[in-house]
């Protein structure tokens, strides 16, 4: 059989720390029940605040996977 099938899933990591942090949870957390990650697209990226702070980042993203053949 020719070429891959894939598959895309919308997630949200978050962070105390920064946005890179809050896209790195997600694709961990991703990649303990899912197979051959291919790529992300961040999707949006918001965030909390407390007391005039950032206290957490949110990143939304579309991971892509290759579907098991």
């Amino acid at each position: 059989m020719e070429g891959h099938v894939y598959k895309q899933i919308e997630i949200t990591g978050t962070s105390k720390n920064s946005v890179e942090e809050a896209i790195q949870t997600a694709i961990d957390r991703a990649s303990k029940t899912l197979h051959h990650l291919c790529w992300f697209e961040v999707v949006e990226t918001r965030g909390a605040i407390k007391e005039g702070k950032i206290s957490e980042y949110q990143v939304t993203i579309k991971i892509g996977f290759r579907l098991d053949e």
